[in-house]
């Protein structure tokens, strides 16, 4: 945990000097900061913000009266008698940590900006080591294999797949002893954007995909903004690249703003809408980061939600650079476990990513699945679910406000809801407790143990769900 404090209108260069400093004092570099902490009055200084973004960490601020009762070995008489603490940095490292917090490197200060490093103690359950990332691997259907829960932590719509898809697919089993041929399915992934065949690359769930872009792509500086879904930053690490952090932030709604992604970056990814934020950016803020000799990657795997699907590039050729689009049939059509998606790029990367491929890789029920989920009648029947979905987040919406101490960032818009809700960690266990499965928000880099991702389910399960909060909710928050 690092610890931070900072005089009024300190630069973001002058925070990450003395974040730098005190993590040689122990030989390591940023990537061992799993979070930032500081006195709660500075959290909106630009700066520090700026700072943390770089750093791609949540940060959490406390108040004065909490960093007071840490007992810390040195700092300022100055600072102790202004704030309650001789060291806000130490201060803020120690109560992020937890009880029984160590020191790992003590107050290390620059001209405005003090920084020092905390670690919980050995197997502590509540306290994360200092080397430690969020788990990039989890995902919400770790969080229903136990029998009996109502899903409200995977993403995918209920009462799906539908009757006449579950046909279609079943009669393609007659068909198994032929390779998959996978001409039609591009064609009519194709029409559906308007689009030539060869900007079509159909793959095995939009997962594959990230794969594929990571071990093909050779970026300089590739940056993923954050919160979004993790595959992305994690195929990129395991191909070997080194991956920094865009945070958007809670207070200014997750929204994509200018200046968030550096300009020197070559290789960017974004969601659209954001999951877990289910934030939707405008289509002219994300064409914003298109540029010559960048690869913008837009996963849309969500944005068949959006009705009318008004902020989509899918069928946008003509912007800077290499804009690659992402999509997934896996949430509308509740496709999970037969993996189809495709992406739409230029021709070119197209074909030098089909070139990573192996032979046949998308199977031929997929290949079924992807050519009828792009005909006029399936592309209906989505937009009515979309709409559907619209309403019924709405109620979802509405009663969350009711639910004290609960807040929600930003404009939800797509089939989830990001929440932030003190004690979430001990709220999750207490939903378990009582049947209700919800998507821990802390392996999303950016977030905490205070965040939860509620699925839009139909009133009934909702207000159900509601009853359940509302119950197990901790005594502080109602």
């Amino acid at each position: 945990m690092l610890g931070l404090g900072l005089r009024r209108g300190t630069p973001a260069a002058e925070v990450l000097r003395a974040a730098d400093a005190a993590l040689a004092a122990l030989g390591l570099d940023r990537t061992a900061v799993t979070r930032a902490a500081t006195l709660d009055s500075k959290l909106f200084e630009p700066g520090l913000r700026a700072a943390v973004r770089e750093l791609g960490v949540p940060l959490t601020g406390h108040p004065a009266a909490v960093l007071a009762a840490a007992e810390v070995p040195g700092g300022s008489a100055r600072v102790a008698a202004a704030v309650g603490t001789p060291s806000v940095a130490e201060a803020a490292a120690l109560v992020t940590a937890g009880p029984g917090a160590h020191l790992l490197a003590p107050r290390t200060a620059t001209a405005s900006a003090t920084a020092a490093l905390a670690a919980p103690p050995p197997g502590s359950p509540g306290g994360q080591q200092v080397n430690q990332q969020p788990d990039l691997r989890h995902h919400g259907d770790a969080e229903v294999r136990a029998a009996g829960l109502v899903d409200l932590a995977v993403n995918v719509r209920t009462g799906t797949p539908p009757p006449w898809l579950h046909a279609h697919l079943a009669a393609t089993l007659a068909d198994l002893a032929a390779y998959p041929d996978g001409t039609a399915a591009r064609a009519a992934v194709a029409a559906r954007h308007g689009r030539p065949t060869g900007e079509v690359l159909l793959t095995a769930g939009a997962a594959e995909a990230f794969v594929l872009l990571a071990r093909v792509l050779r970026p300089r500086r590739a940056v993923v903004v954050h919160p979004q879904f993790t595959e992305p930053e994690a195929a990129l690490r395991d191909a070997g690249h080194t991956v920094h952090r865009a945070l958007l932030t809670p207070e200014q709604g997750f929204r994509l703003l200018p200046g968030a992604v550096p300009e020197d970056a070559d290789l960017v990814v974004a969601g659209n809408p954001t999951n877990p934020t289910s934030i939707l950016h405008p289509a002219a803020a994300l064409a914003e980061l298109a540029r010559p000799g960048r690869t913008l990657v837009v996963d849309e795997a969500f944005m068949d939600t959006d009705p009318g699907e008004t902020q989509s590039l899918a069928a946008v050729r003509d912007l800077p650079g290499d804009v690659v689009v992402l999509r997934s049939l896996t949430k509308t059509w509740g496709l999970a476990g037969l993996r189809i998606g495709y992406l739409l790029a230029p021709a070119p990367l197209v074909s030098a990513l089909a070139a990573a491929q192996p032979l046949w890789p998308v199977s031929t029920p997929a290949l079924a699945a992807a050519e009828i989920c792009s005909a006029p009648a399936a592309l209906a029947e989505a937009e009515q679910a979309a709409r559907t979905t619209a309403a019924h987040r709405a109620h979802l919406l509405a009663g969350l406000a009711t639910v004290p101490g609960l807040r929600v960032h930003g404009t939800p818009a797509a089939s989830f809801v990001l929440v932030h809700l003190p004690g979430a960690t001990t709220v999750r266990a207490r939903l378990r407790e009582a049947g209700y499965a919800v998507r821990r928000g802390d392996t999303f880099p950016g977030l905490g143990p205070d965040w939860l991702r509620i699925a839009v389910r139909d009133p009934a399960t909702t207000d159900a769900f509601l009853t359940a909060l509302r119950e197990h909710a901790p005594p502080g928050a109602r």
